[in-house]
């Protein structure tokens, strides 16, 4: 379907829906290991994943219930515990968390109230609950929570929790491809005004102008990749950002995480398992750093935010910008390796139905992919509904990260999906994909 419209019962079906969906993959991500590994840190990076259990509840209460229902606060004292700019996520396991049966016992009681709230309240009269926003937003918040808890069973030792199915092959003519298409300089619409459920970096909806440059079709695979490892590209400091040469040198890296090298073989560990290093799917595990310097080595950049929103979104014959590279229509399994549905990205070259209108694959799903670019605000930007969401984040600190990944649900991933991270991280399901001007003509 398009974007819903403001009918209550579409907007009220839908609201539910994504609740439950998100709600099932949480059970399922805390349901698969005992409390023990619950309640453990797997890495300074992350939070023990009871953390994050309980914080899901706690910002469901404080926007849903509190904010949309007017509720009275069901357990004020753990405002502080569950919030997420009070305590890094290396001191979480030091705070007097909820044990996982009293964490499952809250979210459980907030949902059911929240449930109630949603039959009841009406989807107009406030910006918080026009066309059930708040709940679009708790939905995504969960979704994203989800994700990184996923992150967090990458990173954890010991016997694989999770099963999927494989994701498709490659289509037939992967190999047939070019390896780069050309995207005609002009204006586009970038952002969204329209999107219901859009956050506020998404917003507003404006013109830009974009240079004509070309754009890789596929994102980068693990076999080009290689080629930049072997090339010694970790060893020359000509392709590296300053502070990521600092990085290789100070951690001693020699190719993206995970990966180890066995006599003539690379291997890479996935979810508790070890495997050798698919050739055919995207790179994955590395930083906005190694993204850069591989691109650098390839004689190419990565491309600006402007560059992949345009590569994804404009249709050059209509002129106008779509939600999805694919049209409109929300995104179904033949459209992109989304929603945890499998546990890898696809081969490079899987899903031409989700292809943009100049034949560009797998801008959503599979794998983030890293940009040029710092995570700014948008000219008309207005936070809401508070500030700790996107406007603290602001600055050349952080780099964009645009598309998804197989880890994200679909009604946290659109054309417009803004996502940012600091350039070091790699324990998060990124790649990329590159770019060049175009030659004058």
């Amino acid at each position: 379907m398009t974007a819903p419209g403001t009918d209550p019962g579409v907007l009220r079906r839908r609201a539910t829906d994504a609740l439950l969906r998100a709600r099932a993959r949480t059970r399922l991500l805390t349901g698969c290991v005992d409390d023990r590994d619950l309640t453990a840190q797997h890495s300074p990076l992350m939070s023990p994943l009871v953390w994050d259990l309980a914080h899901i509840g706690n910002q469901e209460e404080q926007w849903l219930l509190r904010a949309v229902g007017g509720h009275e606060a069901l357990r004020p004292e753990l405002d502080p515990l569950y919030d997420a700019f009070q305590h890094p996520r290396a001191a979480r396991p030091a705070l007097p968390l909820l044990r996982p049966a009293e964490a499952r016992a809250y979210v459980a009681d907030v949902r059911g109230r929240v449930l109630d709230v949603l039959d009841a309240v009406p989807f107009e009269g406030r910006p918080l609950v026009e066309s059930g926003f708040a709940f679009g937003m708790i939905a995504q918040h969960e979704q994203q929570h989800d994700e990184t808890m996923l992150i967090t069973h990458q990173l954890r030792r010991g016997a694989a929790a999770l099963g999927a199915p494989e994701p498709p092959p490659a289509a037939p003519d992967a190999g047939a491809l070019p390896s780069e298409v050309l995207v005609e300089g002009g204006p586009f619409t970038m952002g969204t005004s329209a999107e219901p459920w859009a956050l506020d970096n998404e917003r507003p909806a404006h013109h830009r102008f974009v240079p004509s440059f070309f754009i890789d079709t596929l994102p980068v695979s693990n076999g080009a990749y290689l080629r930049f490892v072997e090339d010694g590209g970790y060893g020359d400091a000509r392709w590296w950002h300053p502070e990521g040469w600092r990085q290789v040198r100070a951690h001693k890296l020699v190719a993206p995480l995970f990966w180890r090298r066995s006599g003539s073989r690379w291997l890479r560990r996935r979810f508790g398992a070890v495997e050798p290093v698919p050739p055919d799917e995207p790179v994955l595990h590395v930083s906005w750093y190694e993204a850069a310097a591989y691109a650098a080595w390839a004689g190419r950049r990565l491309p600006t935010e402007a560059e992949w929103e345009k590569a994804a979104r404009h249709d050059p014959v209509s002129g106008r910008s779509r939600r999805y590279p694919w049209g409109d229509a929300d995104p179904a399994p033949e459209h992109a390796n989304l929603g945890q549905r499998h546990l890898r990205p696809a081969p490079v070259g899987a899903y031409p139905e989700g292809a943009s209108p100049l034949g560009v694959r797998q801008l959503i799903g599979d794998v983030w992919e890293w940009t040029a670019s710092d995570f700014l605000p948008y000219p008309g930007f207005r936070a809401f509904p508070y500030r700790e969401y996107s406007e603290v984040f602001f600055g050349s600190a952080h780099k964009v990260l645009r598309g998804g990944s197989f880890a994200v649900d679909p009604v946290a991933c659109r054309g417009t999906f803004r996502n940012w991270d600091l350039p070091v991280r790699r324990q998060i399901f990124a790649g990329f994909r590159t770019a060049r001007d175009a030659e004058p003509a």
